[in-house]
């Protein structure tokens, strides 16, 4: 969540001045039975109006504001779903002002998030789906959380007698992660060991993860989609590593599969690759449901292979019609809309309709790629064969130019294509990185290509790639 500061931009502007902006700020049209009756200036923006504001008023100020943000639909950095059908829409609303924690009060909207987990489990092949535990989160930040905190107790239960005396846990993980995996590792006080990018491996090497094991290490982090480029981790070879590890050390160390978006992917579109529980190192896996599990934010889940992987001192017990029903989060008072629309879409798709929507969406990400590289101006890192997501860099001997450059022009034309730069080992590699999504079409994605097309013969043009504040780059990581 961002920190937001309470100044007021105007304060420094005369209080005469500062009361006609007011006044001039209010469409007159905005007072329904009276256009000069009601309210004569708009209320103040950074404190509390001394009296109320007229419902059709306050959202027509509120609106008019955010007219100013982009277009959800262009949003090409953004993995989060943008786009649901009415039905959903309209589920979320009649249950927006339910309280996902009063599972007494709301039985049925409990009953649903049980159902959600247990599909969850048999689709990531848990040895006994009917066993398997896990929650709904806000999203996966919340989920990696509570896997992290799991796997951090079951090592200080197994090393008791040194911690939290002389040994410090760690958690190994490659430099690519998404940052909340960072912020676990601050705020739970445990040492992240990240594993560099090397030439062209954007990803965790396995290998490598496993030389930075220790008898401290509280497990290693596998990611089934990295943000950076859309391609998988080897989980299985991980797996495989930290066997002959054990083997040879006896160090057991678990796998925890951050799946925020393949875990919703691989599952219909890779079903022959073996990543999930059917690895009996992989002790937790968590997915985000507002990604490609096709529901608005913020909702995802976190889940464990069986009870044993989730220390019992951390789940919380409340009464549920008269029964016992477990509970392990963050947060507290959240609503229940999302899980029911993931329940409804789990429903409304199947394994069918998600196989179809997720083809598509690696359909259209792989025939845009083509088409970019077919430009002559751009390289290709990735393709979009694994999540329908791709990044690519400007050709050798491109010059005139660079990604900014062009992530610049597109959103000139409404496209937010994020341009950045990657990490430890790589940072002088900048890449565009596009996702596609439910929803962004192949005639959205012609209409791409149409303003890509449009660009270009400017930004060849150009002597050379414009002066740009190199703190503004950002790796999208959401």
């Amino acid at each position: 969540m961002s920190l937001h500061r309470g100044t007021d931009r105007a304060a420094k502007v005369p209080e005469e001045e500062r009361a006609e902006l007011r006044r001039l700020s209010l469409n007159p049209f905005y007072g329904e039975a009276d256009p000069v009756g009601e309210m004569t200036s708009a209320p103040p923006t950074h404190r509390l109006p001394d009296g109320p504001t007229p419902p059709a008023t306050a959202y027509q100020l509120v609106h008019d504001e955010l007219m100013l943000d982009g277009n959800s639909r262009l949003n090409l950095a953004t993995f989060v779903t943008t786009w649901m059908e009415p039905q959903a829409t309209a589920l979320m609303a009649e249950c927006r002002d339910k309280n996902m924690i009063d599972k007494d009060e709301y039985p049925r909207t409990a009953e649903l998030e049980r159902r959600c987990v247990a599909m969850l489990a048999a689709l990531w092949n848990a040895p006994d789906p009917s066993t398997a535990v896990g929650c709904s989160t806000t999203g996966s930040s919340e989920a990696c959380m509570l896997a992290g905190m799991a796997l951090k107790r079951r090592w200080a239960t197994r090393n008791s007698a040194r911690y939290p005396g002389s040994a410090k846990p760690n958690l190994v993980m490659g430099v690519n992660v998404q940052v909340c995996w960072e912020k676990f590792c601050a705020f739970w006080e445990v040492e992240a060991r990240q594993v560099p990018m090397d030439g062209d491996r954007f990803h965790l090497d396995p290998r490598a993860a496993a030389d930075l094991c220790d008898e401290n290490t509280i497990g290693v982090v596998a990611v089934l989609g990295s943000t950076f480029d859309g391609s998988y981790e080897p989980v299985a070879e991980l797996c495989a590593v930290l066997d002959a590890l054990q083997e040879r050390t006896g160090l057991d160390v678990p796998v925890h599969v951050d799946g925020a978006s393949g875990a919703m992917i691989a599952p219909f579109l890779d079903e022959d690759l073996v990543w999930d529980f059917r690895l009996p190192r992989v002790s937790s896996i968590n997915t985000s449901g507002h990604k490609y599990g096709l529901v608005y934010p913020g909702v995802g889940w976190a889940l464990w292979r069986s009870p044993a992987e989730l220390p019992e001192e951390l789940v919380f017990r409340v009464n549920y019609l008269g029964g016992d029903m477990p509970t392990f989060a963050l947060n507290f008072s959240r609503p229940g809309a999302q899980v029911v629309a993931q329940y409804y879409t789990f429903l409304r798709l199947g394994r069918d309709g998600y196989r179809a929507v997720q083809q598509t969406a690696r359909d259209i990400a792989t025939r845009l790629a083509e088409r970019i590289e077919a430009l002559g101006d751009f390289r290709l890192l990735t393709r979009g064969t694994e999540l329908p997501v791709f990044a690519f860099t400007t050709a050798p001997g491109v010059t005139n130019f660079d990604v900014f450059d062009v992530s610049r022009r597109l959103r000139e034309q409404g496209w937010l294509v994020p341009a950045y730069t990657f990490p430890a080992n790589r940072q002088d590699l900048s890449v565009l990185r596009i996702v596609c999504r439910n929803g962004f079409s192949a005639d959205l994605a012609a209409l791409l290509i149409a303003d890509l097309e449009r660009v270009l013969p400017e930004l060849r043009r150009q002597e050379r790639p414009l002066d740009r504040d190199k703190s503004a780059a950002t790796a999208f990581h959401h």
